[in-house]
């Protein structure tokens, strides 16, 4: 396996969770649900059930789960007049307990369910109360499992894909190679950058996997060098991330003569996660796609005020699903949680930036793309602030 970076290997739990939840595969999708949903009383407070995995034994759940509750928490501070009884439940990060909690939690009255998680947890839990009417907004961002009664608000490869893409063809970029890890998250990644490149009217010209190894990796600098070379590719694109290949790819590819001066090198996952990657001179002048900065400090300092330390790197995803909760709900309708209300097309505002749900259960976000310069972030193509500007 990988000879990780020491500092990489310290936030691999935290900062890249997500992308551990996207390579659980699901089992099942349950049919159907967008038309249908609760009737609520929006002049009495909103019995919401918020599922953590709090209860495993493991510190990181826990963490995670309080983090989550408090941005919940959060949120509720203000809804525009709008009431919510937050109901938390813990699943343990266990897929039985989730759906058993999911069933109590809905037994008690719950009208709508925040989380769980782990995507195995989001899709139990899905099955579970399939035909109550009741959606589930799962803290995934596993594609898989979403659809029927089951959202994700996990930030998803085919959403930074397109971001990235649609920024990349209009910086000129026309031909990409696709480089990825031969796992399940490789994969997804890999499909989700050759649907936005065919998408957007732009061509994948070639496509070099590696077995998750250093000894893998190193071999595979020559098919990539040549796929670039051969077919005059203008831009890689990698689904690595800073804890496996990024730091090796970011070194070898350059010495090997394909730089991202001539192939501009594009990335799926964040590459300023932890900071220390920002001084890799390989990554220099990289793009990626980060969350609204401004949305997101905002939200940290409400966080590190109310509670006295920074919130979990997904911890915002617990504040969005009670922001759009409490949006809907603030309207006064009896069918604020069906399916269709979730799905407006204006979406929300939430931790970091604007996002709305899709009919498939899916999301988009408003991602700003940045690169890397002397070390320091910076933003070429800010977040859009409404649905139907850049990159959507």
């Amino acid at each position: 396996m990988f000879a990780v970076f020491p500092f990489a290997r310290k936030v691999l739990r935290a900062a890249l969770l997500p992308l551990v939840a996207l390579a659980v595969a699901a089992c099942d999708q349950v049919p159907g649900g967008f038309g249908i949903g609760p009737s609520i009383n929006t002049g009495e407070a909103v019995p919401v059930a918020l599922l953590v995995p709090s209860g495993s034994g493991q510190t990181g759940d826990a963490i995670l789960a309080q983090s989550l509750e408090n941005a919940a928490r959060l949120a509720m501070r203000d809804l525009n007049g709008a009431t919510i009884d937050l109901r938390v439940y813990q699943t343990a990060g266990d897929a039985g307990t989730a759906a058993a909690r999911a069933e109590q939690a809905i037994d008690e009255g719950a009208k709508i369910i925040l989380g769980p998680v782990y995507a195995a947890s989001a899709n139990a839990v899905g099955n579970a109360v399939s035909g109550k009417g009741v959606s589930v907004l799962s803290f995934s961002n596993n594609a898989a499992i979403a659809g029927g009664n089951v959202f994700i608000l996990g930030q998803t490869f085919q959403n930074t894909a397109n971001r990235m893409v649609g920024h990349a063809r209009a910086q000129g970029k026309e031909r990409f190679v696709v480089v990825y890890g031969q796992d399940d998250a490789g994969a997804q990644g890999r499909d989700a950058i050759a649907n936005a490149v065919n998408a957007q009217g732009a061509s994948v010209v070639g496509s070099v996997g590696y077995a998750l190894s250093q000894q893998d990796v190193i071999a595979a600098i020559p098919q990539i060098k040549s796929a670039v070379q051969s077919n005059a590719a203008d831009a890689v694109f990698m689904t690595t991330d800073t804890a496996t290949a990024l730091p090796l790819l970011s070194q070898l590819l350059p010495e090997a003569g394909v730089t991202t001066a001539t192939s501009q090198f594009i990335g799926l996952t964040r590459w300023d996660i932890p900071p220390q990657t920002l001084s890799l001179p390989g990554v220099q002048g990289g793009w990626f796609a980060v969350p609204d900065p401004s949305a997101t400090a905002n939200f940290s300092a409400q966080y590190q005020g109310a509670y006295g330390s920074l919130p979990h790197p997904i911890g915002g995803l617990a504040f969005d699903g009670i922001a759009a909760i409490g949006a809907l709900v603030s309207q006064g309708q009896s069918d604020a949680l069906t399916g269709g209300a979730l799905t407006q097309g204006a979406g929300f505002r939430g931790a970091s930036g604007i996002f709305r749900l899709r009919p498939d259960g899916t999301n988009e976000r408003g991602l700003a793309v940045a690169t890397i310069s002397d070390a320091q972030v910076v933003i070429l193509s800010p977040a859009p602030q409404s649905f139907g500007g850049a990159g959507f």
